[in-house]
């Protein structure tokens, strides 16, 4: 597919939205679903500089989410930025939830616009499977849009895009996160989940560049029984239990 030099295959101009599979929002519960969180309980890293875009490679694999709960656990890309309202962001991957889709792994984003998760399951994925996903700011400005997209069957989907006011540079986050619904407590098993050729962007019309240790980042470190491994810091790395 030629990622590995960091040349995207799909012509930009030709992507059209893909309609949503399933518009079901999480099951209703009385305090409301998990929401994912920049900077709680991630394993992997976060650029400390502001980038315009990330592609990288995700493995899905079968964890131990356990049914009726809010357990998840999400392998994803984050685009995030602190604002005056808060921190605002748009991700991207594949999540295993206690509270939808019978504890399938699904393709997924998430976005402060919405505040809900939006899975899309006319894309299955199951464990073994490896995708890719690409965030990445399509217009310049202080509100411009972003976009999340999937590459399935050899071309590329458009998932979502929001206009976000984090301005067409943002924090870049890759992370394995688990949540563990604090009403069952207990630990989710986690096999190992690889990522790889993560690649950053450092202007809405450059290439794509490997996220290499001249990249000043933050990595994350093994918390909780879950360990973190990178094997070439920071685009090809895994995390999981220890």
């Amino acid at each position: 597919m030629g990622f590995r030099h960091g040349v995207r295959v799909a012509v930009a101009a030709g992507l059209v939205p893909v309609l949503v599979g399933s518009l079901r929002t999480p099951d209703p519960r009385p305090e409301g679903p998990p929401l994912p969180q920049p900077g709680y309980h991630h394993l992997g890293a976060t650029t400390e500089g502001r980038w315009a875009g990330v592609l990288g490679q995700l493995s899905v694999r079968e964890t131990g989410v356990r049914a009726g709960t809010f357990d998840f656990v999400a392998t994803r890309f984050m685009a995030k930025a602190s604002t005056p309202l808060g921190i605002k962001w748009l991700e991207a991957g594949w999540a295993q939830t206690g509270w939808s889709g019978t504890e399938q792994q699904r393709i997924y984003t998430f976005d402060t616009n919405s505040l809900k998760w939006t899975f899309y399951d006319q894309y299955p994925v199951k464990a073994g499977d490896r995708v890719w996903i690409e965030l990445a700011a399509t217009q310049t400005g202080s509100t411009p849009t972003w976009g999340a997209w999937l590459w399935w069957h050899d071309t590329w989907h458009l998932l979502t895009t929001q206009a976000l006011p984090i301005s067409d540079h943002a924090t870049i986050e890759e992370y394995v996160e688990v949540y563990v619904d604090p009403a069952r407590d207990g630990t989710i098993p986690v096999p190992p989940v690889e990522v790889d050729n993560v690649q950053l962007k450092a202007d809405t019309t450059s290439r794509f560049e490997y996220w290499t240790n001249a990249v000043p980042t933050e990595p994350g470190a093994a918390a909780d029984g879950y360990c973190l491994g990178f094997q070439v810091p920071y685009d090809t790395w895994h995390a999981g239990t220890c």
